[in-house]
């Protein structure tokens, strides 16, 4: 077996953490199967909202301990939101269901209805895990996949967050629907923050790709979690395409020189942890025999170098021909992380931008970085983030000057120890969000999304919003809330962005199943970085673009009533050159499905 520096002398909890899309699901799932393999006792446990463990071994796996059958000596765990978020609020309501007036309880149903109390009643269940040996005994090792870095950030400063809060008091109880019960939960946070900074307990696994963009991130994971405790930190760099399979082929050959570079650049803070080098696979990291050979070296193309890798004609730029036709309107791109959705929004906007249409390009992703995509300036277009940071401060000067204008010095006292409450980022960007919304009136928004865990709860806050405006306003007068824009096509295109790999596909596909039934449905797919539609010559890269051909046609067939194919290129899509080039392109192309999928346009 080859030796991996993160694995040795592995410490009771594991936590795998990095960029959207750079493969800590798949180095966890390994990771797992290997220390059982061993002999060990293992739970691994997933913190992600839009988790794929389940599909990586092929099992149903939800929100209590399922052994994997086929892996003696392995359980997984997923921690469902909306699960833990229904067990969390009947804790509550339950007691006074039947004491208070059915009024009463509608309005603490309501406070429980938003991001906030999801992340509490996750956190809750992540503590547990950390901090009761009781239940945990059975363990030699639990391995955490954690949700990407922004949210991985949040989920790990909670304990500190939340301790700080408790310790400084609740204040005024406008926001304790989703906080009731935290202060019996006091010991719980200090234990888990004891746990997370414990080097002989705790090891965290910064996952990357061989990418300027994912090393960034690392890094930047690598100075927040240090700075809260957790300093026994590793590096594995996944998927690195490995020297044999460049060949003579000219795109394998710029992917391995780009990679080199990229991580010869790494900061010397990365550089000094200690680090272990994945190579890229041939096959997809589904099933055990997938899984067991990841942290293996060396591998067999098992794709024929004689298919034809026919891909659909389906530019980009025909999906932004017919965006802007309609003029203005909001543009939202959503998907997993990885995906490139930051690049795909950058090249749509910059592409209406061109074609001299005013765009309003921004993002709610905690992890993105448009600036860097972008890398400069075009006419037309105006580039924004909407920062959780900014936002609360903004929200909260607000409400000083409001309700805290009227209060004595206490209550002023008081009301500033409850903004201080993380409640405040849920209401603070929701408002931000909402503004960005009300642009499209007159221009193009494009927005690129948080990863599809965060896309939901946000959508899930914006659906509260539209009930209790409803609910408020009763038949007296029209409104427009914001979910009933999202819910026009006229108004909000939602295109869903996802790789030509299973994992990928069926998120996107579920994203869309969640997103019709809240009455927004997706008007195209993009499918970005496929290796088919760039035509390789590489062996390698040929065994890799084959297993595509099977996911590019179910996309095309069963989800998609517009379609959008977008090659890997040579190059990162970087800069306003690079960004024309992804939705100008030849090599990508453009396809109108009929609305009931028939078979008659699938890929051959």
């Amino acid at each position: 077996m080859t030796a991996l520096a993160f694995l040795d002398a592995a410490p009771r909890f594991l936590f795998f953490t990095g960029k959207g899309g750079v493969g800590k699901t798949s180095v966890a799932c390994a990771t797992a199967v290997r220390l059982a393999d061993a002999g060990a006792s293992v739970l691994l446990v997933s913190t992600d909202p839009a988790s794929n463990v389940g599909q990586v071994f092929g099992v149903t796996i939800g929100n209590t301990v399922t052994p994997i059958g086929s892996v003696p000596g392995l359980s997984a765990l997923e921690i469902d939101p909306e699960q833990a978020v229904q067990q969390y609020r009947e804790r509550i309501v339950g007691p006074v269901r039947n004491v208070l007036p059915a009024a009463a309880v509608a309005s603490i149903e309501e406070q429980l209805s938003g991001a906030c109390t999801t992340e509490i009643a996750s956190f809750n269940e992540f503590t547990d895990l950390l901090t009761d040996a009781a239940w945990t005994a059975a363990y030699d090792h639990i391995i955490f996949d954690t949700a990407p870095t922004g949210h991985t950030i949040r989920l790990l400063r909670l304990p500190g967050s939340w301790t700080d809060f408790l310790n400084e008091g609740k204040g005024d109880p406008s926001c304790l629907g989703p906080l009731s019960g935290l202060e019996k939960q006091r010991a719980i946070y200090a234990e888990a923050v004891a746990a997370l900074a414990d080097p002989a307990r705790t090891r965290l696994v910064l996952v990357a790709r061989a990418q300027q963009s994912t090393l960034q991130e690392a890094d930047r994971t690598h100075t927040e979690l240090a700075g809260i405790g957790m300093r026994n930190q590793y590096l594995v760099v996944n998927g690195i395409l490995p020297d044999d399979a460049v060949g003579a082929d000219a795109l394998a050959a710029s992917i391995h020189d780009r990679e080199r570079l990229a991580l010869a650049d790494m900061s010397e803070a990365l550089k000094a942890l200690p680090t272990d080098r994945i190579d890229l696979k041939s096959s997809n990291m589904v099933g055990l025999t997938a899984l067991r050979s990841l942290l293996q070296a060396g591998d067999s193309p098992t794709g024929s170098a004689d298919v034809s890798l026919v891909t659909p004609d389906a530019p980009l730029s025909a999906l932004v021909d017919e965006i802007a036709a309609g003029g203005r309107g909001l543009i939202m791109l959503m998907g997993k992380g990885g995906v490139g959705k930051t690049t795909m929004a950058a090249a749509i906007a910059v592409a209406l931008a061109e074609r001299g249409l005013p765009v309003h390009l921004t993002t709610t992703d905690p992890a993105a970085h448009l600036a860097d995509t972008l890398h400069g300036a075009v006419e037309n277009l105006e580039v924004s983030r909407i920062d959780p940071a900014v936002e609360i401060q903004h929200y909260t000067d607000s409400v000083m000057r409001s309700k805290g204008a009227h209060l004595d010095e206490q209550g002023r006292a008081m009301l500033a120890e409850d903004l201080r409450s993380p409640c405040t980022e849920e209401i603070a960007v929701f408002q931000a969000f909402s503004r960005v919304i009300r642009e499209a009136k007159s221009k193009f928004v494009v927005m690129d999304t948080a990863p599809t865990g965060h896309t939901l709860l946000l959508l899930d806050a914006t659906g509260s919003y539209d009930r209790e405006v409803k609910r408020q306003i009763g038949g007296t007068m029209h409104v427009t809330t914001p979910m009933m824009k999202l819910q026009d096509p006229a108004q909000t295109k939602v295109l869903l962005v996802t790789l030509a790999e299973t994992t990928p596909v069926l998120e996107a596909a579920e994203l869309q199943e969640d997103l019709r039934r809240a009455g927004i449905t997706p008007w195209a797919w993009i499918i970005n970085n496929s290796i088919a539609a760039a035509a390789p010559d590489s062996p390698f890269l040929r065994a890799r673009a084959t297993n595509e051909l099977a996911e590019i046609n179910q996309v095309q067939a069963r989800y998609a009533d517009r379609l959008a194919v977008v090659p890997l290129l040579s190059a990162e899509p970087v800069g306003i050159p690079a960004l024309r080039a992804v939705a100008e392109g030849q090599l990508a192309g453009y396809a109108r499905v009929s609305s009931s999928h028939q078979s008659s346009t699938r890929v051959p």
